[in-house]
């Protein structure tokens, strides 16, 4: 059995919509104000010990008879709030991660995750599904979801859109054995090279859409400024009550149609990612990657954009949890002199520019393909390092 996540198209109406964004505040009121607890306590007595989620729920408890208003949020929400809190303050000290951030009502993105207790979680006739304190909402997914739910998190998209992502576990499905291994080399021109010969071309998504984009980005600048403009002349005369921001209708349809092209742009690579990914492991039993360091990369200002667009961190996680999935191995290596080292003979070539695609071994006098070589190469070290393991 492995977790899945599986993502729910649900419709609320008002009322429930009314609900979701407040079990939203309830969960960042906790959050930010547990955050600003555990600051002030360590910052009083660092030889404290930290507090654990058992101890949260506790003082979860007592914030509910001051703020009488939490009692109306879900309940279980806030104990995972509580949970993921400690989580994040606990991973800092180990060097594992960044200091927790306060939360913000401004983020476009909102999300909120309750557990599954006393079957609050249902599905109705693959149409409907009933969720904690929410009730009954229309939802639309084609897949069949399994009987055992473990978490429901309801999100908020940047263009309204409310999502239940459902974590559930679920007999992964058996995909035969082919006994193939193959070598994959990322790049720019082509986003993946295998070491058959295949490639898989670069899709520039963000180019597709980037004239309407780009229309409602001009729009959405002006707007911003005309607002602010507004605003600070009936501050500067004391005309009347000055709108905020985000009472301006035309500035929010401008910011809402740029969310709109941006998560098009987002699903639209995604998918394209996810085919990719599902044919790899398809059809090889052992993927070898290169590991590269996309942060030393995106130096480069003149490939930067391309770089970003590419997603290969991206790519590298579908890769990791569907071998996982699927029982495949995925190995990552170190992609040090790949395009340099000849695939046939083993000869060291030097360090070949960017612009040079193809080029001749000295020593063996083969043909290569910049990029299919270093895949081939890739390949023949995920394979030494498999036979040693």
């Amino acid at each position: 059995m492995v977790l899945k996540g599986l993502r729910l198209r649900i419709y609320p109406n008002d009322y429930q919509k009314e609900l979701i964004d407040f079990n939203f505040g309830a969960n960042r009121f906790v959050w930010n104000n547990m955050l600003d607890m555990m600051i002030k306590r360590h910052e009083n007595n660092p030889d404290l010990k930290a507090l654990k989620a058992f101890d949260l729920n506790y003082i979860l408890t007592v914030f509910k008879r001051e703020h009488i208003w939490l009692k109306k949020a879900e309940s279980t929400s806030l104990q995972v709030t509580n949970k993921d809190l400690f989580e994040a303050y606990g991973g800092f000290f180990s060097k594992k991660r960044k200091f927790p951030r306060f939360k913000s009502k401004k983020f476009p993105k909102q999300s909120y995750q309750s557990k599954f207790v006393n079957n609050n979680v249902e599905i109705i006739d693959n149409s409907y599904i009933k969720l904690p304190k929410l009730g009954v909402m229309k939802y639309k997914n084609k897949k069949s979801i399994p009987s055992i739910i473990k978490y429901v998190t309801i999100r908020k998209s940047s263009t309204s859109k409310y999502y239940a992502v459902l974590t559930v576990d679920e007999e992964p499905e058996q995909l035969p054995k082919t006994n193939k291994s193959i070598g994959i080399d990322m790049g720019v021109s082509d986003l993946v090279i295998c070491s058959n010969g295949r490639k898989y071309k670069t899709i520039r998504f963000d180019k597709k859409l980037a004239k309407k984009k780009h229309h409602w980005e001009k729009r959405l600048a002006r707007r911003r400024t005309q607002a602010l403009r507004d605003i600070q002349y009936k501050k500067k005369f004391g005309l009347s009550d000055p709108k905020t921001l985000e009472q301006y209708s035309n500035y929010i349809k401008a910011k809402l149609m740029v969310a709109k092209y941006s998560e098009k742009i987002a699903n639209q690579r995604k998918d394209y990612l996810h085919k990719i990914t599902r044919e790899l492991v398809e059809n090889d039993d052992m993927i070898v990657i290169e590991d590269l360091k996309t942060k030393n990369l995106l130096k480069n200002h003149k490939l930067s954009r391309v770089i970003a667009n590419q997603s290969w961190r991206e790519l590298r996680l579908m890769l990791e949890y569907k071998c996982e999935w699927y029982g495949k191995k995925l190995l990552i290596v170190n992609p040090f002199k790949t395009s340099q080292i000849c695939s046939n003979c083993g000869y060291d070539d030097g360090k070949h520019g960017l612009d040079i695609r193809e080029w001749d071994c000295p020593n063996c006098s083969i043909h290569h393909d910049r990029d299919i070589n270093a895949s081939k190469n890739i390949l023949n070290i995920g394979l030494e390092q498999a036979l040693v393991k």
